[in-house]
């Protein structure tokens, strides 16, 4: 009757177990899974985002070529698209995909259950790690495994894991990749902008600004 009873306790365990590790991960449409993190009352990946696909299956375009973003000096790329950091896909699984503004608006980029954050859950993050001028600190990853030195105030205590992903300009050049990384939010600034919230090795502060649609950057999702 013992050995019964401890033997039921540890497929408990085990199952239990099982379901922590589940709970704690997210898979996407491509197969790519995902750990993620709970920061007061919101979860968010810890991981930046590097689906191909759209929640439906759909592909999303990739593109590479300089020539779709600039057209006798005015912007020319207005459809969604994605890009590996300097189009060199051994990026993908450290720094995870760079996503148009365009893209973004689909509102199909995160797994079902999954959105991008507004620009009020960026600010609830930052609110509940102690404000703007701090949260950056908290998180970051700690060290310069990927982060530049000095990667100023990184604690990493949050858990979100944040990495220097870098971005694509307006001119669709890569910019500042293990300096700094900057992830969309879901709020338009206005008709061509978004607000984005972005890191940077100098700085233990969480800044805030509106990107041109075309650029590319990171994109972290949080559970609905």
């Amino acid at each position: 009757m013992k050995q019964k009873i401890i033997k039921t306790i540890a497929v408990l365990l085990v199952s239990l177990s099982f379901t922590a590790v589940k709970a704690q991960t997210v898979k996407d449409i491509d197969g790519n899974i995902y750990k993620t993190v709970t920061i007061g009352t919101q979860t968010w990946m810890a991981e930046n985002l590097k689906t191909t696909k759209y929640n439906d299956g759909t592909p999303i375009p990739l593109v590479t070529d300089n020539s779709a973003w600039i057209n006798r000096d005015s912007i020319s790329l207005t459809t969604p698209a994605y890009y590996w950091y300097d189009n060199d896909s051994t990026y993908k699984n450290q720094y995870g995909a760079l996503y148009n503004g365009y893209a973004v608006k689909t509102d199909k980029l995160c797994p079902t259950g999954w959105h991008i954050p507004t620009d009020a859950e960026w600010s609830e993050l930052t609110t509940y790690l102690g404000g703007e001028d701090v949260a950056g600190g908290k998180l970051k990853e700690s060290g310069t495994s990927h982060w530049e030195t000095p990667n100023y105030g990184a604690t990493n205590e949050s858990g979100f894991n944040a990495l220097p992903g870098g971005y694509r300009s307006m001119d669709g050049i890569f910019n500042i990749i293990n300096n700094g990384g900057s992830w969309w939010t879901s709020t338009e600034f206005n008709a061509e902008r978004i607000w984005i919230r972005g890191m940077n090795t100098n700085i233990e502060l969480v800044f805030k600004g509106p990107a041109e649609k075309p650029e590319g950057f990171s994109v972290r999702c949080v559970k609905d």
